[in-house]
């Protein structure tokens, strides 16, 4: 089945930081490609209905628009499992940059690694589309798709792929997603309207956004033990 696979970071900057109790996070949004069109055509009848034309973003939300992110939270819960979030969660205070030579863009393509290598299915092939991102060394995404594929040996990753996200409506759908994760899990819920959104997010999913297990599947937040244990 051929999927496809839409990707966003969050605070990417904190990587390292030895900032107590802050996270930064990769996020992903997962459909079936046939699913595509249908998805975006929604969205383009919110924007009418709600005469939201600007880039759909968590830092945008303003009290105007919350009805159309309401809206966007319930499209997201009406496909059910046909489309699916996850993202990786990670304290920035924990990261050991001796793990990765040192540099943090390895360690942050590391972290993504870790974000997709395990919602890849065995006899799936995947498209995968990341936001534009200014890297010092122009070959992570090959490498990462390189390294995917060589540890997925019965599923196909036919690309990863940069992309402005001002373009890609399912990016910043993304991004929407992941802002209201980052905005609980970093305590950052001072604007009255992303907290409403986020309640509403939480009451529809019938979990908060808060780490979960597994096995979770709709909405499946990772936050990855960096200091061992069980």
């Amino acid at each position: 089945m051929e999927f496809e696979v839409y990707c966003d970071e969050s605070r990417q900057d904190l990587i390292a930081q030895k900032k107590i109790g802050q996270y930064f996070l990769i996020g992903s949004l997962w459909l079936p490609a046939s699913i595509r069109e249908d998805i975006k055509a929604e969205i383009s009848q919110l924007r009418q209905k709600h005469l939201a034309w600007g880039e759909i973003k968590w830092s945008k939300i303003s009290p105007s628009k919350k009805e159309f992110y309401i809206d966007l939270v319930n499209l997201f819960i009406t496909y059910q499992d046909k489309l699916r979030f996850r993202c990786i969660v990670v304290e920035s205070s924990k990261v050991d940059l001796g793990w990765h030579n040192q540099d943090k863009e390895l360690g942050f393509y590391k972290f993504y690694y870790q974000l997709l290598h395990h919602w890849i299915l065995d006899l799936n092939s995947y498209s995968i589309f990341c936001d534009t991102k200014t890297n010092r060394d122009p070959s992570r995404l090959k490498v990462l798709s390189e390294c995917l594929s060589n540890s997925n040996l019965t599923a196909k990753i036919n690309f990863i792929q940069a992309l402005p996200s001002h373009q890609v409506v399912l990016i910043q759908l993304t991004d929407f997603l992941l802002g209201a994760v980052s905005a609980k899990i970093n305590d950052d819920t001072k604007s009255k309207t992303k907290l409403e959104i986020i309640n509403h997010l939480e009451n529809e999913l019938n979990h908060k956004l808060n780490p979960t297990f597994q096995r979770e599947e709709k909405f499946n937040i990772f936050k990855i033990r960096l200091e061992g244990g069980w």
